[in-house]
């Protein structure tokens, strides 16, 4: 049924209709018209007011990678919406669907620079799916609403939706949209002959392996239990990009660890050996392949992904194949099972002995300490006092996130929370929120740097405001860990502008009214990790680790995955 109503009160039925609960966001003049309908519509949806709008965007991918549903900002113009520039780029590099709804001046103030005035359109037009200028209220229905399909449709991303003032106080018919979008219909099932291709590759491969991205997570959980059969099936082993870590059970013995700059010496030698490579969801992005012209220089490449762009853009491959991973994965899992091919064991089994002498360097060890805490070591006695347990991790960018990739063991998907493609530092506190809101019973613990949690760190009083019992386990180095191993690496050890002093952070803490704990000894940390993960409200912990460690393995600028180094400290 068709109704009159303002253009404010269809951005709100419009987000109801498309099943919203929850909202990330920030008021301000040119978006109050909407703001007042939340305040007169709260049994519908609420607004998490946020402190930042960077940090209500952030929030928001929490939302969204967490739940699969896509998340809402709601902010208004000027520096509002240019506040939201980073979480809209790194929810568009890390494939998470958003629709970010910002305030825009008068449609008659447009081109004058009138006051907090932005082309937030034009400024995004580079990091978003698409994005819309609603320039009078018989547009706004039909936006909002294809908003939402292309945000959540094919390979996922924000869109931005900017609605003037004076269209969210008119008034018009709200009618929505008979179709998700006319046009937009990305392809799901993948090519019947570019499959048939793909799988005589796997049927007389020799060194096989799987490389999986975080678009296998972003295909659902049936993708996720999908290649798990099918690298059962198989017997072939896997690795995975640092997005994709839980599709694949961190346990299985057919895990390989992580991929990459800092992955395991097993993961990123068969690799570079392996002669059929089976890609899913990934890009074939600079922190996986290094050198380009020694990437895996001896394979066939097949290449599964939902985005057509992607597909020989960085890599050429030999089997593209375009479609929604699940698709593509349970047409191959039914022919492998189906099909009089047999395998040879014989030459598989050759290829995990191999596999295995890889592993037996051990490349994620590291020379503990008695006196001082280890980062690796806060991260694996985390990690054994949460197994188990219905756990979510956020991580900000550096050396923590690496150490977190590499020493806690995520068995499902979406259960780690990080930023990706952009690196964006200040993500994991506000991301946390977001895990929270969506997740009220469960534990959600963000893993975060000295330096990197500054950067949102005004966020606490977000989780103290809704009562959000989120941890924080800061890796203290006393500075820029990442920024300071690469100096140490490539600028003879000058350590420029990447050291901090740093405030205390327990009085910080408490100062949000969290609970504070300091830990400076190992002999302590396990009494300390407790009292943070059992401990009602919000808490911080202020570990201080090592600040000379660095993080390794790595796998030098420049070079190629079998000329990675194991590091000075490396023990077997």
């Amino acid at each position: 049924m068709n109704r009159i109503m303002t253009g404010a009160q269809m951005v709100i039925e419009a987000l109801c209709g498309e099943g919203v609960t929850d909202i990330f966001g920030y008021p301000g003049g040119a978006i109050l018209p909407v703001f007042d309908e939340i305040y007169n519509q709260t049994h519908r949806t609420r607004l998490i007011l946020g402190r930042h709008e960077q940090g209500s965007v952030h929030g928001a991918e929490g939302y969204a990678r967490s739940t699969g549903k896509v998340g809402v900002v709601l902010v208004t113009s000027g520096p509002g919406a240019t506040n939201t520039v980073t979480g809209i780029a790194d929810a568009y590099m890390d494939s998470v669907p958003l629709v970010v709804i910002t305030g825009q001046v008068p449609t008659y103030l447009r081109g004058t620079d009138a006051f907090q005035e932005m082309n937030i359109v034009g400024m995004t037009a580079v990091c978003t799916k698409h994005s819309y200028l609603v320039k009078n209220v018989a547009e706004l229905p039909e936006a909002l609403h294809h908003a939402f399909h292309i945000a959540r449709t094919g390979r996922p991303g924000p869109v931005v939706v900017d609605i003037p003032k004076d269209v969210q106080i008119a008034s018009g018919v709200y009618e929505r949209p008979s179709i998700g979008h006319p046009t937009y219909r990305p392809q799901i099932k993948g090519d019947q002959d570019k499959i048939q291709e793909a799988m005589k590759l796997m049927w007389s491969a020799r060194k096989p392996v799987f490389y999986t991205g975080g678009g296998i997570i972003n295909s659902g959980t049936k993708a996720c239990e999908l290649l798990r059969e099918l690298v059962r099936a198989t017997g072939f082993p896997i690795t995975s990009t640092l997005m994709g870590l839980g599709a694949y059970p961190a346990s299985d013995p057919q895990w390989l660890g992580m991929l990459g700059m800092h992955g395991t010496w097993e993961a990123n030698h068969a690799m570079h050996d392996c002669d059929v490579m089976i890609s899913t969801g990934v890009r074939f992005d600079d922190r996986i392949t290094g050198r380009l012209e020694e990437f895996s220089p001896h394979s066939k490449k097949i290449h599964v992904d939902i985005d057509a762009c992607s597909i020989n853009k960085n890599v050429k491959v030999d089997v593209p194949i375009l479609g929604d991973c699940a698709c593509v994965l349970e047409e191959m899992l039914q022919l492998w099972r189906t099909s009089s091919v047999i395998p040879d064991k014989t030459v598989l089994r050759s290829w995990w002995q191999q596999i295995d002498k890889w592993r037996e360097c051990k490349s994620l060890a590291y020379a503990n300490s008695t006196t001082t805490i280890k980062p690796q070591l806060a991260i694996e006695r985390l990690y054994n006092l949460t197994k188990g347990r219905d756990v979510y991790i956020t991580t900000d960018v550096g050396q923590h996130q690496m150490w977190t990739a590499q020493h806690y063991g995520f068995e499902e998907p979406k259960r780690l929370l990080t930023s990706g493609g952009l690196g964006t530092m200040g993500y994991g506190l506000p991301a946390a929120v977001g895990v929270q809101v969506a997740h009220s019973e469960s534990l959600v613990i963000c893993i975060t740097g000295d330096a990197s949690i500054q950067m949102m760190l005004q966020e606490m009083d977000t989780a103290y405001q809704y009562q959000l019992p989120i941890k924080i386990l800061i890796i203290n180095n006393g500075g820029s860990g990442m920024v300071k191993q690469w100096q140490r690496l490539g600028h003879n050890g000058r350590l420029s502008h990447s050291v901090m002093r740093g405030p205390d952070f327990v009085k910080l803490a408490e100062g949000y009214r969290a609970k504070g704990l300091r830990c400076e000894r190992p002999e302590d940390l396990d009494a300390m990790l407790r009292e943070m993960i059992e401990t009602p409200g919000p808490v911080i912990l202020d570990c201080v680790v090592d600040p000379n460690q660095d993080c390794w393995p790595m796998i030098p600028s420049g070079a190629a995955h079998n000329e990675m180094s194991l590091g000075p400290e490396q023990i077997a």
